[in-house]
């Protein structure tokens, strides 16, 4: 009889590509994932992974099991979630991580609009968002693509669309002014080649978005500033320092004076929820994703 622990980690395996990853997003040793892998291939019958030059590739019958893992993995969340949740008596509590805007714009609105839901939440990056939730540290990560720079959604989770947010060029007024833009009309990238340009950290996907919309307009943005915080970019566009391109969902509340302009060659990003497949099920965490949703659509 196969084992679920053991299929789990052949189906992390399988998205994950090395034992050493596998076992470090499990916080397993590489041995151990090793000895439970060849257990479960003397359960199946058949090899599962096969030697290719220095790494381990699924044979036709771990691809096949890995298709079945999805099904049965997804089958047995959804039925630790409804034990959860009558446990709870139809509540819980929905661990968020959302990157900050969403935190601020989605999370923050619909905190005290759901009853008997206990929420949690902690502020990550896309890129921390999806170990958080792989490791089952929250249930609902907040994450964005950009139109530039897609994202790939693992096969062990579900996406529930949010909201599609427009990156807008940020000038200062006076900028704007002497290129005759009126407020919120469309700008053409190139015609900003020249400007200073202020930007997110490096370490931040929205740094790569700017680069690459920036060499497919022709050209490599003079970087003068960079900031973790967009609000702070649009203090320093307000203030005259630069140009800026920022989410419409990451402008803070109170907008400094700055001139908002949609691209000529529109460039967005879609802000979306994952979760493990199968928790979405759960009464408590179905209630957070239809309420994320309705603040979604106000953006």
């Amino acid at each position: 009889m196969l084992e679920i622990r053991r299929l789990r980690l052949l189906h992390e395996l399988a998205h994950y590509g090395t034992i050493a990853a596998t076992a470090e997003a499990l916080r397993l040793t590489g041995p151990a994932v090793s000895q439970q892998l060849a257990a479960l291939e003397r359960e199946a019958g058949a090899p599962l992974l096969e030697k290719r030059g220095r790494g381990l590739v699924l044979t036709a019958a771990g691809r096949l099991l890995v298709s079945h893992a999805d099904v049965i993995l997804g089958e047995v969340a959804a039925a630790e979630s409804a034990l959860a949740a009558l446990a709870a008596n139809g509540s819980g509590t929905v661990r968020i991580a959302a990157f900050s805007s969403a935190a601020r714009g989605l999370v923050a609105p619909m905190w005290t609009s759901i009853s008997d839901v206990a929420l949690r939440l902690v502020e990550h990056e896309p890129e921390t968002a999806l170990p958080a939730l792989m490791h089952r540290e929250v249930d609902i990560a907040i994450v964005h693509s950009y139109t530039l720079l897609p994202r790939d959604t693992p096969a062990s989770c579900e996406e529930h669309d949010l909201a599609d947010d427009p990156v807008l060029l940020a000038l200062p007024p006076a900028v704007a002014a002497e290129c005759g833009l009126a407020a919120g009309e469309k700008a053409r990238l190139r015609s900003f080649a020249r400007h200073p340009w202020l930007v997110p950290a490096r370490h931040y996907s929205c740094h790569e978005l700017i680069q690459r919309a920036c060499g497919a307009a022709g050209f490599v943005p003079d970087v003068v500033a960079e900031a973790t915080d967009f609000s702070v970019l649009t203090a320093l566009v307000a203030g005259g320092a630069g140009v800026a391109l920022v989410p419409r969902l990451a402008l803070p509340a109170a907008t400094a004076p700055v001139s908002l302009h949609p691209l000529s060659k529109p460039v967005s990003r879609k802000v979306y929820a994952l979760t493990r497949t199968g928790v979405s099920r759960r009464p408590d965490v179905r209630a957070v994703l239809d309420a994320l949703r309705e603040q979604g659509k106000t953006r």
